[in-house]
Parts: structure tokens; C-alpha cells; sequence
């Protein structure tokens, strides 16, 4: 008999990462990590799917970004609000729900990968810090409540 390894394989989870804090005094591993997650200003938010290379990567930023679990409603909400054609021309309302679920696919889209937003309403808790005390590190689906504060 073989015994056969289980794999938790969860489809369409997907990761948002938004940069909280600047670059200046940066270490150059940190730095690189950042341009390759394509974060390069404050208050730009990426999605990338749920893997370990890429939440290793977010791990390895979390002084400087924070991330978690978004939901399929806030993805449409970002494209529609804040998504970007290639020429910085605005997403039509009638193509927000096959973008959203090209994102959840992993297809290619078509927008910018970056969403732009607005520093968050009532603003970040402290940005040295981390999640529970601060605004930097892991939040799991906390992220959608800073992601509507911010669209």
C-alpha cells in the first residue's frame, strides 16, 4: 500500500499586497523584492495568486507592505473603481465581471497589473508596526475592510 500525500489545493485564492511605507534607507534585498512584486510607491496594490514563492516574497517585504486574503466582491469593486486599460483609460462597467473573473482565473486581463489607491479614511494605525498593534505584515480577510477605506 501507498500512502498517498493529501495536497490542500484551494482555487482562485488570490493575495492582495499593498505597499505601506516608502523606500528610503532600504536594503537591497527588500528593494528588488518589491519592484519584482511591481509595488513600487506608496499606496499601490497588486494581486497575485496564493503560492508560496509569492507569499514568501510578501513575507520577506512585511516591513514595508501588508497582504491578505481578498474577496471576489473587492476585486470587482477594484477594477471597476480603480482598474486601468494599458492607455490609463477607465474599465467599462458592462467588462467589470469578465475582468474580475479573468483575475480569478489567472488569464490575462488586459488592465495594469497595479491598482493606484487613496491613503486609506481615518488613516493607517502606525506604519512601523505590525498587523494587530499596526498597519504592516499578514491581515487575512482584514485586507478587504483597508481595501474599502482606500478605494
Amino acid at each position: 500500500m501507498t500512502d498517498k500525500k493529501e495536497t490542500k489545493k484551494v482555487d482562485n485564492a488570490l493575495l492582495a499586497v499593498i505597499r505601506i511605507r516608502g523606500g528610503i534607507n532600504t536594503e537591497r534585498k527588500i528593494k528588488s523584492t518589491l519592484e519584482l512584486l511591481r509595488l513600487h510607491k506608496v499606496n499601490h496594490c497588486v494581486i497575485i495568486p496564493k503560492k508560496p514563492e509569492l507569499e514568501g516574497m510578501a513575507k520577506r517585504a512585511a516591513g514595508y507592505v501588508t497582504w491578505g486574503d481578498v474577496s471576489n466582491e473587492m476585486i470587482e469593486k477594484m477594477v471597476y473603481k480603480r482598474g486601468r486599460l494599458v492607455k490609463d483609460k477607465r474599465v467599462d462597467k458592462k467588462d467589470v465581471k469578465d475582468i474580475a473573473k479573468k483575475i480569478l482565473d489567472g488569464k490575462e486581463t488586459g488592465i495594469k497589473p497595479v491598482f493606484r489607491l487613496n491613503p486609506p479614511s481615518k488613516g493607517f494605525k502606525n506604519t512601523r508596526l505590525l498587523y494587530p498593534r499596526g498597519a504592516l505584515g499578514y491581515r487575512g480577510e482584514k485586507i478587504n475592510e483597508l481595501l474599502k477605506r482606500m478605494i
